[in-house]
């Protein structure tokens, strides 16, 4: 009998079509970088004027997206920003599972005031649909995190799709953090998984290949927001539900 391949998805295919599932991520993300990249406790108006506050995400040494609040006093605020992973493949380039691509992330604190700030980072993956796929683990989308002396990881906050990490110091006005992660990499097991199908055709065994996952979609979203550094154990737990104790120094550590 004659064996041969019939409709198989190359790797290339594979390729393409993560590349395609890239774009829609560039395309959507930064709505969650947006979303709350400010929260402000009403506990603390009569303090620290809301108009002090600003924070920005800092991509690869650009500000990606930021939210401050207006010197005029009335509530209203500045936001914008460009895409998340907008700049991460160059013009052309296919998205290649496997690769560590370029991605420092950290935050400016673009306010009047000196603060601290937490970063959640949201990873997972949907389906051709838009569903959330739940047999593929956010695990498989990894962001590496550097600096892990001065971003405290939350345990108790983290899950797979989920990373909630806290700036040890008080992040001063006009400055910026240390990064906390300087890489991306989907996992290249997410081709692996392959399915086979024979039958006959002319007399002729003919097998199909296709890949599990042709199509489906990763999506990562970060979100960044600060409170004063006053009274800064008080301004921690009241938005952010979080029991820290704060050093002489202003350092943070969890409890």
């Amino acid at each position: 009998m004659k064996e041969k391949q019939k409709k198989a998805w190359s790797p290339m295919v594979t390729v393409l079509l993560f590349a395609f599932a890239a774009l829609l991520l560039l395309g959507s993300s930064i709505g969650g970088a947006r979303a709350a990249l400010t929260y402000y406790s009403e506990n603390y108006v009569s303090r620290v004027q809301m108009h002090n506050i600003g924070v920005s995400l800092v991509e690869n040494g650009e500000k990606i997206a930021w939210r401050d609040y207006k010197s005029s006093g009335d509530g209203r605020w500045d936001e914008g920003g460009d895409l998340l992973l907008g700049n991460m493949l160059a013009e052309g380039e296919a998205f290649l599972p496997g690769k560590a691509y370029e991605e420092v992330l950290a935050v400016d604190n673009s306010g009047t005031i000196d603060q601290y700030v937490r970063v959640s980072i949201y990873k997972y993956w949907l389906d051709q649909d838009g569903n959330k796929l739940r047999e593929l683990s956010p695990e498989l989308i990894r962001l590496n995190l550097i600096n892990q002396d001065s971003w405290i990881l939350d345990p108790e906050a983290s899950t797979p799709e989920r990373t909630v990490l806290y700036y040890r110091n008080i992040l001063a006005s006009g400055t910026t953090s240390l990064p906390f992660c300087d890489t991306l990499t989907v996992d290249s097991s997410i081709a692996d998984k392959v399915t086979k199908t024979t039958e006959t055709e002319n007399g002729s065994t003919v097998i199909t290949t296709t890949y599990d996952y042709n199509g489906v979609q990763f999506r990562v979203k970060a979100k960044v927001d600060a409170v004063q550094d006053h009274n800064g154990e008080d301004a921690i737990w009241s938005p952010w539900g979080r029991k820290v104790s704060i050093d002489s120094n202003g350092a943070l550590s969890l409890r």
